[in-house]
Formats: C-alpha cells, structure tokens, sequence
C-alpha cells in the first residue's frame, strides 16, 4: 500500500510513563479484549494475531500482557521456531493452516507465516524465487481466512539496534534470562541491514486492506504494550456491538428449581460494579 518509511526510520516513543497510569491504562485495555473475547465465544468468531519483529524487541511480554486478563481455554500461544522434520517435507504454511483458531477461540503466533521472506530469505532455507513467490501465496492464506470471517491483527514489534543490544547484555548478564539468548541471534544481528530490507520489503508487499500491518516503535516496553494491546481492541472491536449477555430463561429457571434461587436487580448492578 506504499505507506511506510523505511523501518529504521520510524520515529520511537519516547519519555517515561508513570507507573500508576501505566497499570490503570493496561487493566483498561485488558477489560476491553476480554469483553471481546467474550464477544467472540458467544458468537462463534474466530481471531488470528500474528506478532513478528527483531530478538528482544518484547514480543514475548505484549503477548503476556495480552493473554493476562483472557479466558484461557479458547486463547491459544503459539511459539514458531525451525520447523519440524516432518514440516519441512510440507508446505511451509501447512503447519499454520493446522493451528487455525476453532470457533470462538483466539490464535496468537510468536513469530509467523512470515518467516518464509525473513529468516528463510535471509539465511537461504529456500530458493530467491521461493521466498519470491511467498508474498502472493501469504496474501492469499490471509485474503481466504478473512472472506471466511476470520479477523486478522498483525502487529510488528520494531526496536533500534542500540536498545536491541542493551536488552541482550541484560539478558547475558542475568542468569535467569540467558536461555533467552542463542548463537543465532548474534547471526541475525550481524545481518540487521539485510533484515531490516525484508522486513520494508515484507510490509510493501503484504500490507493489504483485509489484513493490514501495525508496526509498534518498542524501545519504550510500557509504551509499546499499551500501543500493542490498543491496537488488538481497536481491530478486533471494529463493526462490533458490544451487548450486555442476558441470562437464558431456561438458566433462570433451573437454577430457581435446584436452589430457589433468582436474580435480583440489585446483584446484577453489583456485578456490573465490580468488573
């Protein structure tokens, strides 16, 4: 769609962010996504976030904070690293077609259907005219989702190359992060120019109106979760009429035979109050 300026080139947040706000705006947001969540399971909708960016960019922490306030049992994280044997004698995006969400449930991807014009472009796991040829066949994968009711949030988490080595000295320095730390980050380090041209080329080529990109400037962590989490809300609540579930009349009624048992007004404002 041609609106982005080169990656390195998006301006980052900056300016600290006082606590008490910080936590006061993510519970906000986390109420929202929970609310369409909600939404969602009682509708039988089906939501796709996929999250992509640079090592220690803090994708891992968005996805936390996302997940925190869900209900879990129709949220599901998927952590995409190499793929398997049994993968590789696949399609690369069979193995995402086999973790599509079910009705009401919510898929959210560490890494993504992306990696075909990224790590494998970059490091040469497929051929120039595979990696080519990608872009059009992911435009299709999401393009199908969508038509078929799926929403589609991607969001790329962007960090500087400065704060990018700051995070990883931290995690080097402290023992209960090393294992975040592997021989082939400092690999992808030492390629940041050729990945930073795959990732302008990724969001030329596959930034469409059905599944648009986010690109979240993350050297400020609390900033980029708000940013992260705002953006989910908005996208996944976009067309949707939020109502309050009322009780079925047939609950009501069970409920009043086992235990005497009926709704009062005043319960149903009390639980109103307390969310």
């Amino acid at each position: 769609m041609g609106k982005w300026p080169r990656l390195d080139k998006i301006e980052m947040i900056d300016g600290p962010i006082d606590d008490e706000k910080y936590e006061h705006q993510l519970k906000k947001l986390q109420d929202q996504l929970l609310d369409l969540q909600i939404h969602y399971l009682r509708t039988g909708g089906r939501v796709l976030i996929g999250i992509d960016g640079w090592d220690a960019a803090g994708k891992g922490g968005l996805i936390e904070r996302a997940v925190a306030g869900l209900e879990p049992k129709s949220v599901h994280v998927w952590r995409i690293g190499a793929p398997t044997a049994e993968e590789q004698g696949r399609h690369y995006l069979w193995r995402f077609w086999d973790r599509l969400p079910v009705r009401g449930d919510w898929a959210i991807f560490d890494r993504t259907w992306y990696g075909r014009v990224l790590v494998e472009r970059i490091e040469g796991f497929c051929s120039k005219d595979a990696w080519k040829r990608a872009y059009n066949e992911i435009n299709e994968f999401e393009r199908q989702l969508t038509d078929d009711g799926v929403r589609i949030v991607k969001l790329l988490v962007h960090v500087s190359e400065e704060e990018q080595k700051r995070r990883m000295i931290d995690r080097l320095t402290r023992p209960y992060k090393r294992h975040k730390v592997g021989l082939e980050d400092f690999r992808n380090i030492a390629k940041r120019k050729e990945y930073l041209e795959a990732y302008d080329d990724m969001l030329e080529k596959t930034d469409t109106k059905n599944a648009p990109w986010h690109v979240i400037a993350s050297d400020n962590k609390k900033h980029a979760r708000l940013m992260g989490l705002g953006i989910m809300a908005e996208e996944l609540g976009r067309g949707v009429e939020l109502t309050e579930h009322q009780l079925d009349p047939k609950l009501a009624d069970a409920a009043y035979k086992a235990w005497g048992w009926k709704l009062r007004k005043a319960d149903e404002d009390k639980g109103d109050k307390k969310k």
